[in-house]
């Protein structure tokens, strides 16, 4: 195969569609427009989700939620996450380079899911209660 023999897959390729050439095309005269009205004209028609006056749907509907901009920069793991890692002392850092959190993640807190039986000493990092009573009961802490 050479880059000047390189031809797009059969039937991938159609025609422009050439419009308003007479009679004989099929798409002469009216060009595939219909007959008057707004969209027949050029330069003719409404803006995105325009419903002739009445009120639109995004208008009519209530506004509701609402998703913080911050989220990007929390993350959660939970005590299994912790088991696998298996270092002894866990910060952000540690954390990053496991890749267990994103690049971008500021903020962390471990959460009650799973089951940790190693030591572990979590630095700079968060806990619900329920996960710091767990690591606690290891003989671990919370910093």
């Amino acid at each position: 195969m050479e880059l000047n023999n390189i031809k797009p897959a059969a039937g991938s390729k159609s025609a422009r569609r050439r419009v308003g050439r007479g009679i004989g095309s099929g798409l002469g005269k009216t060009a595939g427009r219909g007959h008057k009205g707004q969209k027949s004209r050029s330069g003719g028609y409404h803006k995105v989700g325009f419903e002739g006056g009445q009120m639109p749907l995004q208008r009519r509907l209530p506004k509701r939620g609402f998703k913080s901009h911050l989220l990007k920069y929390n993350a959660e793991i939970n005590l299994t996450d912790l088991e696998r890692l298996g270092a002894a002392e866990v910060d952000l850092l540690a954390l990053k380079q496991a890749r267990l959190v994103g690049e971008l993640i500021k903020t962390v807190k471990v959460i009650k899911s799973g089951a940790l039986t190693k030591k572990v000493a979590l630095r700079g990092i968060g806990a619900t209660a329920g996960a710091k009573a767990a690591i606690e009961a290891v003989g671990g802490s919370v910093a």
